[in-house]
């Protein structure tokens, strides 16, 4: 494989796939930075464009990482996407900013952390209930004029949000979860984006890695892996979700592919304005992820999917409640 397909996110060109950066320091148990850079650069090397990031993720060490991974003549090559919102320390319950004055002073460092002198894609991470879209969207518009940002996107905000967001300034993308088991955006927040000309990049289209089928139970994962307090992996949910996967397998075991390529190759049959950023820290992994990318799925194969593993089959929410809190608003 030496290169991939590209899409649409708004006016921002891109690889069908991107790499989500965030498992390389936050969420999924311990890292190890070299192995993490490893792969970024065969990432890159094999086509991907699209890096994606936040100030939250591992305190800042996240950006940090990616920055060193994409300097020199690698930063032309790539697309880098980050994310701000989050103003408290990891751990705390969120306490999300989205005021005119934290949105200038958030850019500012990631810019500073990332050792660049551009954002090419700044998401606001999640919507702040007490300030109007319009006051944090103007905020953004005005880093793109002074050559900060290139482009600008949402995460996780509703379809009202969106489009009075849109309204202030061109919106290129929304990051959302989106997969087998998380289609809370089908009904009206991927409607809104099609109509405006937004793009849809789905975070954890994996399902966390639950969809690869490889994750059997949370004892093998490690202390501070996130996973072991999501309703999903929790006990009785848990082997309710595990059938479900098996027959994914089985599906993915007839076309030759595994389940993973094959609820990521379901992802991006949504539509051709649709990026999913699956994360790895591993190689092996990431090679496996973008041969999805090329799996042909009929129209009776989605069918086929759909049956197996139907919207509403899988058990529990996806976060707990403070979680879900600040979520499609």
């Amino acid at each position: 494989m030496t290169g991939l397909p590209t899409r649409a996110l708004g006016a921002l060109t891109v690889s069908a796939q991107g790499l989500g950066c965030m498992g390389m320091s936050h969420a999924y148990g311990s890292s190890d930075d070299a192995r993490s850079i490893a792969t970024i650069h065969r990432a890159l090397d094999l086509g991907v464009t699209l890096f994606d990031t936040a100030d939250y993720y591992g305190g800042g060490h996240n950006e940090e990482l990616l920055g060193r991974a994409l300097s020199g003549a690698r930063r032309e090559r790539a697309v880098i996407a980050t994310k701000f919102g989050f103003a408290n320390r990891l751990g705390e319950p969120p306490l999300i900013r989205g005021d005119a004055a934290y949105v200038r002073q958030a850019c500012d460092a990631s810019l500073r952390r990332l050792g660049v002198d551009h954002i090419d894609l700044y998401y606001q991470h999640r919507v702040d209930p007490d300030v109007p879209i319009e006051e944090t969207v103007g905020a953004m518009a005005e880093l793109v004029a002074a050559g900060k940002v290139r482009h600008l996107g949402l995460s996780e905000a509703s379809a009202r949000t969106i489009r009075r967001a849109h309204a202030v300034h061109p919106i290129a993308a929304l990051q959302s979860e989106w997969s087998l088991w998380t289609r809370d955006l089908e009904a009206e927040t991927a409607p809104a984006c099609r109509e405006l000309g937004i793009g849809i990049v789905p975070f954890s289209p994996l399902g966390r890695g639950f969809l690869t089928g490889r994750l059997t139970s949370v004892d093998a994962l490690e202390e501070n892996d996130m996973r072991r307090t999501q309703p999903r992996f929790a006990d009785g949910n848990l082997e309710r979700n595990l059938a479900l996967v098996e027959a994914v397998r089985s599906l993915a075991a007839a076309k030759g592919v595994t389940a993973g390529q094959l609820a990521l190759a379901w992802v991006q049959h949504r539509g051709d304005d649709v990026v999913p950023i699956p994360g790895t820290r591993r190689e092996a992994y990431l090679v496996e992820n973008l041969a999805a990318v090329t799996v042909e799925l009929s129209a009776e194969d989605l069918a086929a999917i759909d049956a197996a593993a139907p919207a509403d089959g899988f058990a529990g929410p996806r976060y707990d409640e403070t979680s879900m809190s600040v979520v499609d608003r």
